[in-house]
């Protein structure tokens, strides 16, 4: 009787193949979570000075400097003020914008990612 013949499990190679596809995977999502991050406070900043009162009739000059200084304080460095299209809906400002980040994975192989952030009203 062979005690061995009914074993199954994961190989020493199939476990340092697996661990490296993990480490991949984590390193990949690790770069990519600051783009993400300041996207998401772009779009934050957008909707704020959308739904600002003083900034419904502001003009186009006011709210870009609104951002401005809002941008200086966030940090936020992928967009300046004059990137910033702005519309009208209903006598409220709707701000958009549309930029791109590269991020260099290893060497010369690098990621391109597209942005547009909008206010809630586009």
């Amino acid at each position: 009787m062979n005690k061995f013949k009914n074993q199954r499990g994961l190989s020493f190679s199939g476990f340092i193949l697996g661990a490296f596809i993990l480490v991949l995977v984590i390193m990949l999502g690790l770069k990519l979570i600051p783009a993400y991050l300041q996207n998401a406070e772009i779009n934050k900043v957008f909707a704020e000075i959308s739904s600002d009162p003083e900034m419904q009739k502001a003009s186009m000059h006011d709210i870009r400097m609104s951002f401005g200084k809002r941008a200086t304080i966030d940090n936020l460095t992928a967009i300046k003020p004059e990137d910033i299209e702005i519309d009208t809906d209903t006598g409220k400002p709707v701000l958009s914008a549309s930029y791109a980040v590269k991020i260099p994975l290893a060497g010369n192989i690098s990621l391109y990612l597209d942005f547009h952030p909008a206010s809630a009203g586009k």
